[in-house]
């Protein structure tokens, strides 16, 4: 035990000392949390929208004008030449055209129905779905405040009005920086748990300590728990401090147990530091456990559902995900936090993590090799 307690002392002292460790523990987290929070949202403002009005009516003034009451539109301009809107889009100057027929108030009175047209710039297909959703939702409630003025009444006299009451549980005011937030501390976890653990470790492979290290009387299990130890403990103190920033600064809601949550982040970390640990063994530089490193760090971030649910992947790469470990404890947390969900409801996730920590771990620890064993 004192050899395993000198060990760990060493180690934090090593982590502390190296310059280029401490900021990407301490400085790296607080810009990615008060930075990315904001930058990637799904949520668009200032869409760019031109109007072509063929009719000049009172009508679609008043969509027009229910457009520019948005704070998701900007109406850049009206003209009355299609060409010319179009080339706005293809010059960029534009992501939306709204179209007026002719005859549009027209056949909207006498025919209690008319055809609007938008074309949208679709380069970036997310975006042109989000243009398109907010354009629907807009042009709908136009329709239902139109119908409601001309054609409600009843021969008895009565408006017909169907009231709807929409309640958005666990995000009531559908603040997306919540959802990000959440999804960025787990990114901030696998930084530290995976990416410096094995960058440590490959680290003191080039210096020689490691080498170094094998030919003691230390054993295996101490050196690699005092490799590891500290690593986790500082990224469980990044989650307290990224839960901390989240709290103070945009109000994240805490619904769930902090126990519950630690500890499922616990067993995260030991998937996390058994696949450092694993990278780090079949690297011989920090080169080339950077580049390895980041082909999984990209990977696992990017199908983990940090900005898109995982649910809407393929069938094929759902099956693929299962190997993903961010993937588990991305849903899990945001239960936790968001919808304040116990263990029976993440208790899956929580299975799936500690079967998979304890196999990569294993496997990580027999692929070392310490000579003097």
């Amino acid at each position: 035990m004192r050899v395993l307690i000198t060990l760990l002392g060493k180690e934090f002292r090593q982590i502390f000392r190296n310059r280029i460790m401490l900021p990407v523990i301490f400085v790296v987290p607080v810009v990615q949390m008060v930075i990315l929070v904001y930058a990637a949202s799904l949520e668009m403002k200032n869409i760019d929208m031109v109007v072509v009005d063929h009719s000049n009516s009172e009508t679609a003034a008043r969509l027009v004008s229910h457009f520019r009451g948005s704070s998701f539109f900007t109406v850049k301009g009206q003209v009355f030449d299609l060409h010319k809107a179009e080339e706005m889009i293809i010059s960029d100057k534009a992501d939306v055209l709204l179209r007026f027929e002719a005859d549009f108030e027209e056949r909207l009175i006498n025919e209690r129905g008319t055809d609007l047209q938008l074309i949208i710039n679709a380069i970036n297909a997310t975006e042109a779905g989000l243009i398109n959703a907010y354009s629907t939702q807009i042009i709908a409630a136009f329709n239902g405040e139109i119908r409601s003025e001309w054609f409600g009444m009843q021969e008895g006299g009565q408006l017909m009005e169907i009231d709807i009451s929409t309640a958005y549980w666990y995000n009531p005011m559908l603040d997306y920086k919540i959802y990000m937030l959440s999804g960025i501390l787990v990114i901030v976890v696998t930084l530290i748990g995976m990416f410096l653990t094995a960058l440590n470790l490959v680290r003191e492979k080039e210096l020689g300590t490691a080498e170094q290290m094998n030919v003691t009387p230390v054993r295996k299990y101490q050196f690699l728990v005092a490799k590891l130890l500290p690593f986790l403990l500082l990224a469980l103190f990044e989650l307290s401090f990224g839960l901390m920033i989240g709290r103070l600064l945009f109000d994240l809601p805490i619904r769930g147990s902090l126990v519950l949550l630690f500890g499922m982040a616990t067993v995260f970390l030991i998937v996390a530091l058994g696949i450092g640990l694993f990278l780090s063994t079949i690297s011989s530089t920090q080169q080339q456990m950077m580049l390895v490193a980041f082909f999984f760090m990209i990977t696992f971030i990017l199908m983990s559902g940090v900005f898109t649910p995982a649910e809407s992947m393929p069938v094929w790469a759902q099956k693929i995900n299962l190997l993903n470990p961010l993937a588990y404890f991305m849903k899990a947390i945001r239960m936790i936090l968001l919808k304040g969900s116990g263990f029976a409801d993440v208790a899956r996730e929580f299975y799936s993590l500690l079967v998979y920590g304890v196999a990569i771990l294993t496997l990580a620890i027999m692929n070392y090799r310490k000579t003097a064993d």
